[in-house]
This record gives structure tokens, C-alpha cells and sequence, in this order.
């Protein structure tokens, strides 16, 4: 009986370490296979962190995405695979390989992966739309027709009506603030909503009930594609999404923006205004929707996608750069003092600055460039994918690699910027780099196909307000804090804010009149 337990037990064992050397030869062909996932077939391995079982790289992130991909780039490269979860994402930070991929192989890396979130809160529009015959058709709309030169010189109306009405709620806050601090973030989110109203739909949407509406799902769309869902970071693990994810919320806030939508639409085909080549987009849209040029037609969809891409880039990309601007320049009074020195000798005091104005003013061009180089709108660029085999840098790219390009990072370059951590704007003057997709040391906007086709329209706004916000004031921090303790932190997100909202105490600027 001994004898029988002994050799029971002598098979268990055996059974036993066959079971375990063979989950461990499963295991080392697992990560072998793995490792070799981007360069298989040049025997090249793109550098990469290492990574853990399952959640890949995640651990070496934090909440502020950008930052840490920079830093793993100084170790790892400018071309480096990093593990969302189980799926492995291509990090490009510098010029040069955001070069190839936006120039070089521009159309293999012109179209969008599929996102969880994206997918439910698209319509057919130019920023997530897939690359084909729709998404050109779309962005030929975006930019012959919405937002051509001569469109946006014909808003410039609307712009400088919203700039004074910023400038006369400002110097609401100078009279009853009495030298306390206002919330200037709070009133540039509200500018940029205005103004956006005003240029997609006229004053519509302006009132109350779908004004608020508005910033609610605006927000709510950020929030939303700043998060990872778990079928994204998991597919293995996607039928978990319907319980845990975000797609519940992001259902809600698609239906938010159908009933904004349609109420906007509806509104203006009622309109005795609608017009051919109206005065904004939903009026210029509804005009083309039976233009037999314009094939395939536009859908319902395609409609609520041109206005969506308009809010949601329009508003907070703008908004931002303006906050960031204005943080920059009180916390360098000399680059403040510069500024209003141009403005102030270009514009008498008392006058609004024009869109006109403008064109004299480098400094303010300047400041504007330094701000995106260093504080991009969207740091991480909306993602590519590439839609055949390519080589670059001595990898062998696949067909279906994901993408992320780091502006933040290259904006930071040490080859490209002297000094790149310091706010100088005086780097531009005299310099033909600009940040219109031909300069790639320089992308806060994109370039190539995938471009955003808002430029010049969120510059000329950013321009215009910062302009008067500096001519026909004086800024200062408040009486506690000193320009050391200024926070200039970054706030996680898709586009990246301040952590710690702007305020600033303002008061009115009066010349000194000397006899």
C-alpha cells in the first residue's frame, strides 16, 4: 500500500512539472512573440520600456500622458512601442520622425483607428472620420466652404463684437471686484463659447436653456476621450465595456448632441434667414446639403459632424491658448510689458483693436507661436494609423500600427529650440517657422492630410483677444501670491488646461500724460 502511494504521488509530481514546464515554455514563446510584435521582419526591435502581463506599459504612465511619454522618449527614442494594455501604440517625439510619418508616408498614416468612445460620439466629420471618399468630401467642405480665408475674413465681424463684449465684461469685474482677483479662465471659456455660437449658428443656440446645454456636452465629450476604455486598453476583455466602461456615457452625451443638433437645424430651415451661402455654418451646410457637386450627399449625420468638429475644437483649443498666453506673460512681466508696448504704440488708448491691427503687430505673433509651442492645445495629437507596410528609421512599420505624435514633447527638442523650457517669444522674430504643417519642429495643429482645418480661425480669435485684453488693461497676481509660487502645472485631459484655474487681478490702464 506504501509502495502504491509513493508511486501515485511519484506521477503527480511528474504530471505536475510537465504541466509547469510546458506553461512555461507557453509563457517564453508568449513574450518572445510579443516583443518581436512591430519589427518582426527585419529582426529591428523598436525600443521600448519593458512591460508587465497584461496591462503592458500602463504602469509607467501618469495622469498626464504627455509627460511621461516625453520622459520614457529622452531613455528609450524618439520612435519608441509603448503598451496601451494589451495593444502596442507607435510614440513618435521629434521633428524628424513626426516628419516622416506627416509627410513622407503622409497617406499610409492618413487615416484614424477605431476608439471605443470616438466611435459612439462621431458622426461623419473631419477629425474622426476614417480616410476615403467621405472624409475628403468633408474636409473639402471644412475648408473651401467653412473655413476658407475669405470666410473667416467675413467672420471677423462677429469676432471683434465678441471681443468688445469680452472687454466690457472685463471691465465689469475691474468696477466691482474692487482689486480682488477674477476668474479669467472662466470668462475666456465663456468668450469662445460665444463666439463659436455666433459662427456655426448665429445667436440660436444662445439662448439659455441650449447654451447651457452646450457647455455641458462639450465638457462631457472632453472628459470622455481623455479616458482610456477597456476595450481599447483590453480588447480580450471588451464585453466588459457595457457594464464598467464609459460607453454608457458616452450614449448619453451622443443623444445630448443629437437633440442640440437637430433643434439647431430644424431651427434654421424654418428660418426666413436660410439662405444660399449664408452667414454661418449651419446656413452655408444646409445650402449645400442638394448641390449635385457635392457627392456623396450629405447626410444628417454628415451635417451634425461639421458642427460638432467646429464646438468641439473651435472652443477649448482656443480657450486654452489664450489662459496659457495670459499665465506665460504674468509670470514674465518683461514679455507682458513688450506686448502692451506694440499694442499700445499701434492702437491709441480707447480704441478696440482690429483684425486689420493685426498684421503690425510681430511680438503679439510671436507670443502666440512660443505659447503653442510650448502649451499645444492637444499635446498628443489625435492618433493615426497606418494603412500599409512602411520602413522608417530602419523599422519595418506594419500595416494596422497605431500612432500617437508627441507636440508636446517636440516643442521641447533640444535640437530644434535653444533654451526650450523658457517662454521667449523673441525666438520667432525674424524666423519663417510658423506652425501651419510646413515647419514640423512646430505642430500644435497637426500636418498633412489629417491637419486641423481650423487654423486660421482659432489664431485670428486668439490674436484678437489677447491683443485687447493687454491694450486696454493692466494685469497683476494677486497680492498674496508671488510669480515663484505661480502654478504653472498642467491639468490631465485630451486638451491640456491649467491645473489650477487663472486668476488675475485687472485694472483699467490710464497713460501717463506727461507736460
Amino acid at each position: 500500500m506504501v509502495l502504491l502511494q509513493e508511486m501515485q504521488f511519484t506521477s503527480i509530481q511528474s504530471s505536475l512539472s510537465l504541466l509547469c514546464l510546458s506553461l512555461f515554455s507557453i509563457l517564453i514563446l508568449y513574450f518572445i512573440a510579443k516583443k518581436k510584435s512591430l519589427s518582426k521582419s527585419t529582426g529591428k526591435l523598436i525600443p521600448s520600456p519593458p512591460k508587465l502581463p497584461i496591462i503592458g506599459n500602463l504602469h509607467q504612465l501618469s495622469s498626464l500622458y504627455h509627460q511621461s511619454l516625453y520622459s520614457l522618449s529622452l531613455k528609450y527614442g524618439p520612435i519608441m512601442q509603448f503598451h496601451f494594455g494589451q495593444v502596442p501604440w507607435l510614440i513618435v517625439s521629434s521633428s524628424d520622425m513626426a516628419c516622416a510619418i506627416m509627410r513622407t508616408y503622409d497617406l499610409t498614416f492618413a487615416t484614424r483607428p477605431s476608439a471605443v468612445i470616438a466611435d459612439i460620439l462621431r458622426y461623419g466629420d473631419v477629425a474622426f472620420e476614417p480616410y476615403g471618399e467621405d472624409w475628403r468630401q468633408l474636409k473639402k467642405i471644412f475648408t473651401i466652404h467653412l473655413m476658407s480665408t475669405k470666410k473667416i475674413f467675413s467672420f471677423k465681424t462677429i469676432r471683434e463684437e465678441e471681443v468688445r463684449n469680452l472687454i466690457g465684461n472685463i471691465s465689469s469685474h475691474v468696477s466691482l471686484s474692487n482689486n480682488a482677483p477674477i476668474e479669467l479662465s472662466k470668462i475666456l471659456f465663456s468668450f469662445m463659447i460665444d463666439v463659436t455660437c455666433r459662427v456655426v449658428s448665429g445667436k440660436f443656440i444662445m439662448e439659455e436653456r441650449r447654451y447651457d446645454m452646450l457647455r455641458e456636452v462639450v465638457e462631457e465629450n472632453f472628459r470622455l476621450i481623455s479616458r482610456f476604455s477597456i476595450g481599447d486598453l483590453f480588447p480580450s476583455f471588451s464585453w466588459l465595456e457595457r457594464f464598467i466602461g464609459l460607453s454608457r456615457r458616452a450614449i448619453r452625451n451622443r443623444k445630448k448632441w443629437d437633440l442640440l443638433f437637430e433643434e439647431v437645424i430644424q431651427a434654421h430651415v424654418q428660418s426666413e434667414e436660410k439662405k444660399k451661402g449664408g452667414d454661418n455654418f449651419v446656413d452655408i451646410i444646409l445650402s449645400l446639403k442638394n448641390d449635385p457637386s457635392i457627392n456623396p450627399a450629405l447626410t444628417m449625420d454628415h451635417m451634425k459632424g461639421l458642427m460638432a468638429d467646429a464646438f468641439a475644437a473651435g472652443i477649448d483649443t482656443t480657450y486654452v491658448t489664450i489662459d496659457w498666453a495670459m499665465s506665460e506673460l504674468i509670470k514674465k512681466p518683461d514679455i507682458m510689458k513688450k506686448l502692451q508696448e506694440e499694442v499700445r504704440r499701434i492702437v491709441k488708448h480707447g480704441d478696440m483693436v482690429t483684425s486689420e491691427d493685426l498684421n503690425k503687430m510681430d511680438y503679439l505673433k510671436a507670443v502666440i507661436k512660443e505659447t503653442l509651442r510650448l502649451h499645444p492645445p492637444l499635446p498628443l495629437l489625435l492618433p493615426r494609423e497606418s494603412m500599409a507596410e512602411c520602413k522608417i528609421n530602419g523599422f519595418t512599420i506594419p500595416k494596422g500600427t497605431k500612432v500617437i505624435i508627441n507636440a508636446w514633447a517636440i516643442g521641447r527638442e533640444a535640437k530644434s529650440w535653444e533654451a526650450p523650457e523658457e517662454f521667449m517669444p523673441e525666438r520667432f522674430i525674424g524666423s519663417q517657422v510658423d506652425y501651419k504643417g510646413n515647419n514640423f519642429q512646430l505642430i500644435p495643429f497637426g500636418a498633412g492630410r489629417r491637419i486641423c482645418p481650423g487654423i486660421l480661425f482659432a489664431t485670428a480669435t486668439a490674436e484678437l483677444a489677447l491683443a485687447n485684453m493687454v491694450h486696454h488693461f493692466d494685469w497683476e497676481l494677486p497680492s498674496e501670491m508671488t510669480r515663484e509660487e505661480f502654478d504653472m502645472s498642467d491639468s490631465p485631459g485630451f486638451s491640456v488646461h491649467r491645473k489650477n484655474e487663472l486668476e488675475l487681478v485687472v485694472k483699467m490702464f490710464t497713460p501717463h500724460i506727461t507736460n
